[in-house]
């Protein structure tokens, strides 16, 4: 639903980081960006536990990443299940907290109880599976945290209150894991893209095009993108590709950083 002829990412290098010994665990997934990270570490060699509700998605993923240097096994994991969440990160040297929900209301119709549940799904967890995987990067001497956060991370829009006070939350708690990282030699980022072109951006659109009485591509053009200079989506392996960097030896000295992919909309 690109609003331009914008050309889209080329074909990803074959070069990057060797992860070949590392564990990492990716939340969400089954699909969009987190099935595009998932993918990208285990062509890097990492083993990776593929966290998410959809075992039947998992699955998939799993076949998908069959001759891959490294392994993918399938974690079916309701993130809500704090305990569980933070049991799920013991032992891994990479995390990507990913996992993510949205509504979109004005605050005085927004359901407490939504509310309520993607601050657990997008804030508590990931404070939990961070707690859970601290102790096996410091004892190892080496970490690498990537909290996939939102251009919404850094800018406010109306009608998402749940999922930009989640998105800040989270750029509040990577800062203070990288503080407390990096004598440990653990490192902690966000990535912060513009819209995505997955399945939650899809439902966004639709909800919105219901909303405002417009038909979907020009919720696309003139909402979605009204603030971004390039004219289209971010397509998931872009935002995968990011990931992969600040896992690899370059990186290293970049912590309690923002990383915005998101078209310039944050330049204005």
């Amino acid at each position: 639903m690109s609003a331009s002829t914008t050309p889209g990412p080329g074909p990803r290098p074959s070069d990057g980081p060797d992860l070949s010994c590392r564990t990492a665990l990716v939340t969400g997934a089954a699909g969009g960006i987190g099935r595009a990270c998932t993918l990208r570490l285990a062509t890097a060699g990492a083993r990776v536990r593929a966290v998410d509700l959809d075992a039947e998605g998992l699955t998939d993923l799993v076949d998908a990443a069959a001759g891959l240097p490294g392994q993918v096994e399938a974690h079916p994991l309701d993130l809500t299940d704090l305990d569980a969440a933070e049991r799920a990160a013991a032992g891994i040297d990479i995390l990507v907290n990913n996992a993510g929900l949205q509504l979109v209301r004005p605050i005085e119709d927004f359901p407490p109880e939504v509310f309520s549940r993607v601050l657990t799904v997008m804030l508590e967890a990931p404070f939990r599976l961070v707690r859970g995987a601290l102790p096996h990067m410091y004892a190892r001497g080496w970490g690498r945290i990537v909290n996939i956060s939102s251009v919404h991370g850094l800018r406010a829009s109306p009608y998402k209150s749940a999922y930009v006070a989640a998105k800040h939350g989270l750029e509040g708690l990577s800062k203070v894991a990288a503080l407390e990282g990096a004598a440990h030699g653990v490192t902690s980022n966000c990535v912060n893209p513009g819209y995505v072109r997955t399945p939650l951006v899809e439902r966004q659109i639709a909800d919105q095009a219901e909303a405002h009485g417009i038909s979907p591509e020009r919720v696309v053009s003139d909402v979605m993108l009204a603030d971004s200079a390039v004219k289209r989506l971010v397509e998931p392996e872009e935002v995968a590709e990011a990931v992969a960097y600040l896992c690899g030896p370059h990186a290293s000295f970049v912590t309690g950083a923002s990383l915005s992919m998101d078209g310039g909309w944050t330049a204005h």
